[in-house]
């Protein structure tokens, strides 16, 4: 009989999960700043890990814009997003997010309405203080639910172009270090595009997408740092 080797699997994901997390939670609470280095060995060592985990965490946050690779100099905080930064991630949103609402909605379940709408509980619910700590499940929440929609439109060129932009969004979560102020909008907002899908009203939920995605815009380039905002 072979020996079983999932417990082994699952032991090392957890394990890559954590460090990913750790690391991500220094990132967006800025005890990593723009441009410090971030080592390997002694990442590793603070976190009493061996360096593959690490390894791996630190690509995965590059796909993220987070961190940043160099050739023969290993990785660095990314510099934060400027303003013209965030309008062009916008822009591509506004592209993309509503043609995989319409899709989406064309071949909607009660499954994935009964997923949004969860999503949208959690939301609601979620904490929504100063740090990353305070404001990960409300990140989380905010983020599956665009997400249960690019991954339900049912189009794969769409969802790997929603992917490239969503690894985005954890970065400008750095744009102002405000954390959560614009919770109350968000809710609703998310609230008008699920209403739509469950009365069958595809265009309605493609147009409440858009919508959204612009407040976002807005809202984000309203909390900008006045030095980061200036054209």
């Amino acid at each position: 009989m072979k020996p079983l080797t999932a417990p082994h699997a699952i032991s090392r994901q957890v394990l890559a999960d954590h460090v990913y997390d750790e690391i991500l939670e220094s990132l967006m609470d800025g005890r990593l700043m723009p441009g410090d280095a971030v080592s390997i060995d002694g990442t590793a060592r603070d976190l009493e890990v061996s360096p593959t985990p690490v390894r791996e965490a630190l690509a995965r946050l590059e796909h993220t814009g987070l961190v940043q690779r160099a050739a023969l100099k290993g990785y660095r905080v990314a510099p934060l997003s400027s303003a013209a930064e965030m309008a062009q991630l916008m822009e591509a949103r506004l592209v993309i997010e509503p043609v995989n609402t319409r899709l989406a909605g064309e071949v909607m379940t009660p499954e994935t309405l009964a997923a949004l709408e969860q999503s949208i509980h959690d939301l609601a619910t979620a904490p929504r203080g100063p740090s990353f700590a305070e404001f990960r499940d409300y990140f989380d929440a905010d983020e599956r639910f665009h997400r249960l929609i690019a991954e339900n439109a049912g189009n794969p060129f769409l969802l790997a172009a929603y992917n490239a932009l969503g690894g985005q969004v954890q970065r400008f979560r750095l744009f102002s270090g405000v954390g959560i102020t614009d919770a109350n909008f968000a809710i609703a907002e998310h609230r008008a595009i699920f209403e739509a899908f469950r009365d069958g009203d595809v265009e309605g939920a493609a147009a409440k997408m858009t919508e959204h995605v612009s407040n976002v815009r807005a809202r984000a380039m309203a909390d900008a740092p006045a030095e980061s905002s200036a054209e």
